[in-house]
């Protein structure tokens, strides 16, 4: 999701999760990977309460799940006009299209509203099945997830295109036989996806 359907900025992250008082957010926080609770929280070990109680004690003062909501949207930069619109047309043409994301439930609150495409439309309007590390108990680069979708969707690995912009990810996939495309940040992916689909 972030990376590829929107752009990402991991700074901007870190110092919003610094304006509520986590001052140690670079050391936990990554464009890739999380770490410590962060890492909890996407792998599905903890909840978003279990997460904020957590950052409270951390911070020394207690957050609402607004200010934890804050600082995880801080990765959110911008929406790429041509991206959900080359999905949609790859549905029309019969592909079927799946986002599989290392997320959290305040990420998706966000993904899953009217306020996500500018438009009224969440995430899900985009996709024919959502696989979200947090509810799958298990994050990307592990083979576990990327197994776990192959069996869900009922696929032979080479039968899947798979962008991602991690290259640990991307060779945790062609490890297994997907193919694969590394989204390069702030390039239009769009512009190669009909080739790689050939």
């Amino acid at each position: 999701m972030g990376g590829v359907i929107f752009n990402i900025d991991t700074s901007q992250a870190i110092r919003r999760f610094q304006e509520i008082g986590f001052d140690q957010a670079s050391t936990y926080l990554d464009a890739y990977e999380q770490t410590g609770i962060f890492a909890q929280l996407e792998s599905g070990l903890i909840s978003a309460e279990d997460f904020r109680r957590e950052l409270s004690r951390l911070c020394g003062k207690e957050l609402t799940m607004d200010d934890c909501g804050r600082g995880w949207l801080g990765y959110y930069v911008s929406l790429p006009e041509q991206n959900l619109p080359c999905v949609q047309a790859l549905r029309a043409e019969g592909f079927r299209t799946v986002l599989l994301s290392n997320t959290n439930p305040f990420m998706m609150d966000w993904a899953r509203s009217e306020r996500f495409d500018g438009h009224g439309h969440g995430i899900g309007t985009y996709f024919d099945a959502l696989y979200l590390s947090y509810e799958m108990g298990v994050m990307k680069p592990s083979p576990k997830i990327f197994e776990q979708v192959i069996a869900a969707e009922r696929l032979q690995p080479q039968e899947i295109l798979f962008l991602d912009d991690s290259p640990h990810n991307i060779a945790a996939a062609a490890a297994i036989g997907m193919r694969t495309h590394l989204v390069v940040a702030g390039a239009d992916w769009t512009r190669e996806i009909e080739s790689l689909l050939e």
